[in-house]
């Protein structure tokens, strides 16, 4: 389909792999990495308020793990209907909406007074996330110029720099005054409405330039049998798991394991979280461009395989270790992203709402279930027992050894 096709305005030509090709639309890339860092922010201060909630209102680990996972459902159920559907019809404004949902999940999070209305709150603020990414992520292809992997480090970068200073603001804003403060990150929200509504008049230009040429024809990334396409996105979906329940593990945990196994007060536990996350900031500009150059294959092999050694380490180390272990993670681990959802567009050529749904919801999904279920096993076992069983995770990356050659590859 020629929707998906990425094209910079400045380009004459329907060949994407002319010359010009390589002119990103940098305006726009930007404009929707800072969207992505202003939704990713207000995201991840729902982890980084846990243990507000979690003593407010008498919260134990399990149901810890239910906000998440009720969070991480919304965020990914919808995602692949989504992108299949507005692969057929773009909705430019669409993105502006989806925020319009978190910004009212937002302001009712402030004012929760139950369990159940903290949980109908994340939700909310779920289904914004659902809508934003595929259609984000097309936004990205469409300005990319050609130069896919760069692009979707660029658009990664801000939701992972969001997903780092989130905590950071809570540890400043919510933690030391109370849950009402939430209710100052909706400007963010309306900040992000504002950017996102631009993006969408651009996208809308866009849908009606290629709406006039209705002769462009996608580029074919490889010759593989169905067979070999359907058994290579099994294991992308594999290595997801790998990274995501692992990432799960520290983002909604993290604090709690350097609370209870050293004695950190909660502040310094959000400083510890941001230093991880900000970590994870640093390298996922690393994957994109990287996997451009020599291959996407050699950069999924590195990221997943590359975290075990610091992994296996982590749950044996002292609290300065500790820290400073979580630095190589961050960073070995977040290059692995944008690599394997730029790899999985390219199984699928003309595909690239559904796919970005279907690995960024398939991603949340993983990471809802997994925080519910490592809640659990935290309340029957202990915390430091989670790290324990996590830290082999990243080992799962030998089945990168499988996956087929294509592109540069």
């Amino acid at each position: 389909m020629e929707k998906d096709i990425a094209e910079s305005p400045k380009i004459p030509s329907n060949n994407i792999n002319s010359s010009k090709a390589g002119k990103a639309v940098y305006p726009i890339l930007i404009a929707i990495s800072i969207s992505h860092l202003l939704n990713d922010t207000l995201q991840s201060i729902i982890p980084a308020i846990y243990p507000v909630v979690k003593e407010s209102f008498s919260l134990n680990f399990a149901q810890i793990g239910l906000i998440t996972l009720t969070f991480q459902l919304a965020a990914s159920i919808f995602q692949p209907f989504v992108g299949f559907y507005t692969d057929r019809k773009p909705k430019p404004f669409s993105l502006a909406i989806g925020m319009g949902f978190t910004l009212i999940g937002l302001i009712l999070l402030s004012v929760a007074p139950s369990f159940e209305f903290l949980i109908f709150s994340v939700g909310l603020v779920g289904i914004g996330s659902s809508i934003f990414h595929p259609e984000a992520s097309r936004v990205a292809h469409m300005a990319s110029g050609g130069r896919r992997g760069m692009a979707q480090s660029v658009f990664q970068l801000g939701g992972n720099f969001g997903s780092s200073i989130g905590p950071l603001l809570a540890a400043l804003i919510i933690v030391p005054y109370g849950q009402l403060n939430i209710v100052w990150f909706s400007a963010l929200a309306i900040l992000a409405i504002f950017i996102l509504f631009n993006i969408g008049k651009w996208y809308q230009r866009k849908v009606k330039i290629k709406a006039r040429r209705p002769s462009v024809e996608h580029n074919i990334f490889h010759n593989l049998s169905q067979k070999k396409v359907f058994i290579s996105v099994g294991i992308l979906m594999v290595l997801i798991f790998s990274k995501y329940i692992y990432l799960v593990s520290m983002t909604s945990y993290y604090t709690f394991y350097m609370i209870h196994k050293f004695g950190a007060s909660v502040q310094d536990s959000q400083v510890y979280l941001f230093i991880f996350l900000f970590a994870i900031t640093a390298g996922t500009i690393i994957g994109g461009p990287l996997g451009d150059r020599i291959g996407r294959k050699y950069v999924i092999w590195g990221s997943i395989l590359g975290v075990a050694p610091f992994s296996l380490l982590l749950p044996h180390m002292n609290l300065f270790w500790t820290v400073i272990l979580t630095i190589p993670i961050g960073v070995i681990l977040a290059s692995a992203f944008s690599a394997i959802l730029v790899y999985a567009q390219e199984l699928f050529p003309g595909k690239v709402g559904m796919i970005s749904g279907l690995f960024f919801g398939y991603a949340f999904g993983l990471a809802g279930i997994g925080s519910a279920l490592l809640g659990s096993l935290a309340d029957r076992t202990s915390i430091e027992y989670v790290y324990q069983i996590c830290a082999y995770l990243p080992l799962i990356g030998l089945i990168t050894a499988f996956l087929p050659n294509i592109g540069k590859d």
